[in-house]
């Protein structure tokens, strides 16, 4: 991995999940494209994950053929801004391992420094076989794990498999997102249990709890040692919208020391981000209309034309549209409408 990339990883970076943008007729809209990739630059990122679950699994369907050309497009934009050596570009990879094996091929050879491993869609893998398939995919590119909770296509992993997949020498990152705090310390044990912990780094992928993840140190006795671990950054769906603001805020946090007191109001913060993508996420109704609520968000803001999913099963559940509009009212502090308006042009003109 570049030196600089891993520096970067471990220090904690701010990576949001980069959403698809396409037109009612399931095309790909790429101007719109883009713009969001230059909005999140521009808005400061540390890095940026591509073809994710944010940026929707149906990009591998055959008939949308979308894959390649959203991983190589962000590439263009990423090259064109000029990002520091430091930026961090992860793919997403997903499927058995054949299919694994091909996108992690594709994703190096296009210029990312890691792969974001899912395990969804796999429910009928052993843990030995998902393992194997892992080693496969660290034979090729530098692994980012993902813990993917159960209610979007992911399932419950035990302990042991987790101190197995940290003991694989090119993991060097796991996304915790099974938005289960029993789960996220299990994996944070697993790993201090592993001898890599020094290795590897811990992003936050649990949206619901976002702020008080990057709050909190880890302490474990480890054949009586102590040994303490923390969770450097965030890999997020969450962050790919209102997200100039979450970079401000996400610094704000990676400036208080392990020993200083947490400020009363840093809490409220976090009650008020985990409401705001309660309603982003449709977490009510089993976040059916997680993506939908996302594109809705960006769409408001002009980054897209319209929060069409290639899937005609992704859409605003009942009611998510006033939870979206009430969120934006009661958080005026947390949204970043103003710097959007005032470079949505620039996005957009080419």
């Amino acid at each position: 991995m570049n030196p600089s990339v891993k520096k970067s990883l471990h220090e904690g970076a701010f990576i949001p999940a980069h959403p698809l943008a396409i037109t009612g007729d399931k095309e790909l809209d790429e101007k719109s494209q883009r713009a969001l990739t230059r909005y999140y630059i521009d808005s400061g990122v540390g890095g940026l994950a591509v073809g994710v679950h944010t940026t929707q699994f149906e990009i591998r369907d055959p008939r949308f053929n979308l894959y390649q050309r959203v991983l190589k497009l962000a590439v263009e934009e990423m090259k064109g801004a000029g990002v520091p050596d430091s930026f961090i570009k992860v793919a997403g990879i997903c499927g058995p391992a054949d299919q694994a094996a091909e996108e992690a091929e594709f994703s190096r050879d296009a210029g990312y420094d890691l792969g974001l491993l899912s395990m969804g869609g796999l429910q009928d893998h052993t843990e030995e076989q998902l393992l194997d398939r892992t080693k496969r995919v660290a034979d090729i590119i530098p692994v980012f794990g993902f813990y993917l909770q159960p209610a979007v296509g992911g399932r419950i992993l035990s302990y042991e498999f987790w101190e197995a997949f940290a003991r694989i020498p090119n993991v060097h990152a796991i996304k915790l997102a099974p938005f289960d705090r029993y789960l996220t310390a299990e994996v944070v044990r697993a790993v201090c249990r592993s001898g890599r912990e020094e290795e590897i780094a811990l992003y936050t992928g649990n949206d619901d709890n976002i702020v008080n993840d990057l709050l909190t140190n880890y302490k474990f006795n480890v054949n009586g040692e102590v040994k303490e671990k923390g969770i450097a950054g965030g890999l997020l769906g969450h962050w790919s919208v209102w997200t100039k603001r979450a970079v401000e805020l996400f610094h704000e946090i990676k400036q208080l020391e392990p020993d200083d007191c947490v400020p009363p109001s840093m809490l409220t913060l976090a009650q008020e981000i985990t409401d705001a993508n309660g309603a982003f996420f449709d977490a009510k109704n089993g976040f059916k209309g997680s993506i939908a609520g996302i594109n809705q968000v960006l769409a408001a803001q002009g980054l897209m034309k319209g929060r069409w999913c290639l899937a005609d099963k992704e859409e605003l559940s009942p009611g998510q549209l006033d939870e979206i509009d009430r969120v934006r009212r009661a958080y005026p502090h947390l949204h970043d409408d103003d710097f959007v308006e005032e470079n949505l042009a620039k996005w957009l003109g080419s």
